[in-house]
């Protein structure tokens, strides 16, 4: 299948990233939010990193007019059927997902390809709520959309291998590295990825080392970018324990127990750095 326009559903930080993926690409780009306001700010966003990729020297004016060219807002989800592929960009929010991808379904022509940008939520479930589900897969992105290579390209149980094919060479094209992964709870990366931040909780709770210590043994001993207990007040401490409680409950597995001081900061309200406080003062 040859894919020419993608749709995307959500113009908030990874809808505008994955617009802005696409259209620098060459690909047509049609960006739909439930308001004018959020569609303009969406837009504003894309066409914002893109003077900073000019700043850089990495992009020319002229490049940047061409790549604004090719994204077309909308509020109107008519606008997306002339869309190969449809990529659902909305809130980690299982019920409005499902909302979204059946009000879809009902639109885009039979062949239409349909991705959901998920970190959490099960493909395979996703699916079964649409009549296309061998046409329906997993495309996680990772933020900043425009700087991260990756992407996890997640197979639900009903995914065709043409689905799974046609959107991997997708994901080339926007010059990403994708890796394919089953449906499981957390996908690869951030299956890893969040046990590691509670296991640094547990650390810091039993007094190894102060967050400092743990945050540069972690980047000076294993050359990570950021240490564990910072990026967890990057991400959120309410989204690590949420995360964490939904491996615990979907594996029943003991490993997965949240790290009681993880649930007592988020019980405080300390939860990182857009409140000011998580494990560092902000």
């Amino acid at each position: 299948m040859s894919i020419q326009t993608v749709g995307v559903v959500g113009a908030g930080t990874m809808g505008n990233g994955i617009a802005q993926a696409c259209a620098v690409v060459g690909i047509d780009v049609v960006m739909v939010d439930i308001s004018e306001q959020a569609v303009a700010k969406g837009l504003a966003t894309v066409a914002g990193s893109l003077d900073r990729l000019i700043k850089k020297e990495k992009m020319t004016e002229a490049e940047k007019a061409s790549a604004l060219s090719r994204i077309r807002g909308s509020t109107d989800y008519a606008a997306l059927a002339g869309a190969q592929l449809v990529i659902e960009a909305a809130t980690e929010n299982e019920a409005l997902k499902v909302k979204i991808l059946q009000q879809l379904d009902g639109l885009l022509p039979a062949q239409t390809l349909v991705a959901t940008n998920t970190s959490s939520i099960s493909i395979t479930k996703l699916a079964a709520a649409t009549t296309r589900a061998d046409r329906f897969i997993g495309m996680h992105f990772f933020n900043p959309v425009p700087m991260m290579a990756l992407v996890e390209i997640i197979r639900g149980l009903q995914t065709s291998d043409a689905t799974h094919d046609a959107v991997k060479a997708m994901a080339l094209r926007l010059g990403k590295q994708p890796i394919t992964v089953k449906n499981a709870p957390g996908f690869v990366v951030n299956r890893i990825l969040v046990p590691m931040i509670n296991e640094a909780f547990f650390v810091l709770a039993e007094g190894l080392a102060s967050p400092e210590e743990i945050d540069a043994g972690m980047k000076l001993g294993c050359n990570h970018p950021i240490g564990p207990l910072a990026l967890a007040d990057m991400v959120g401490l309410d989204v690590c324990l949420a995360v964490m409680n939904v491996y615990f409950e979907e594996f029943a597995d003991s490993k997965y127990r949240p790290c009681p001081l993880l649930k007592e900061m988020v019980a405080a309200g300390w939860l990182g750095r857009k409140t000011g406080r998580g494990v560092y003062t902000y």
